[in-house]
């Protein structure tokens, strides 16, 4: 895999960490229940990390990270609903994560996917425990 390639994949993670963060920020500000709030506050201090390491990987590569983002899908009014996007959101970063470190021949690349997609299956779980909890 050549070098803009990798760089390309790294854009497009870019982007998805930062769409995750504004989603997540804006979620926490509207959660009513204090928990999830803080809890999604926090991921989204994750996010933002991950977009850093990602935007270092692009740039030591000879590139320039993008902030251009599609239209934002925050989930819905309620508690259940944000919840259930966020968990959306992680679920596909893991999926993505786990088929570059498949693809990509670039070792410090890989090492860096294998902690984002790391972190990622944590907040999943996170999510999934207040999402649980809802139903109790």
């Amino acid at each position: 895999m050549d070098k803009e390639d990798i760089i390309a994949m790294l854009n497009d993670d870019f982007v998805r960490e930062l769409e995750a963060t504004m989603v997540y920020v804006q979620n926490s500000f509207l959660m009513e229940d204090c928990d999830p709030s803080r809890v999604t506050e926090a991921i989204s201090v994750d996010e933002m990390r991950h977009m850093w390491w990602l935007a270092d990987l692009i740039t030591k590569r000879g590139g320039k990270p993008t902030m251009e983002h599609k239209e934002l899908n925050f989930g819905g009014d309620n508690l259940e609903e944000m919840l259930h996007r966020q968990i959306q959101l992680e679920s596909e970063g893991i999926d993505i994560y786990t088929h570059q470190i498949e693809v990509i021949d670039d070792k410090e690349v890989v090492g860096v996917l294998k902690h984002i997609r790391d972190e990622e299956r944590r907040h999943r779980k996170e999510f999934r425990e207040r999402l649980d909890n809802l139903k109790d």
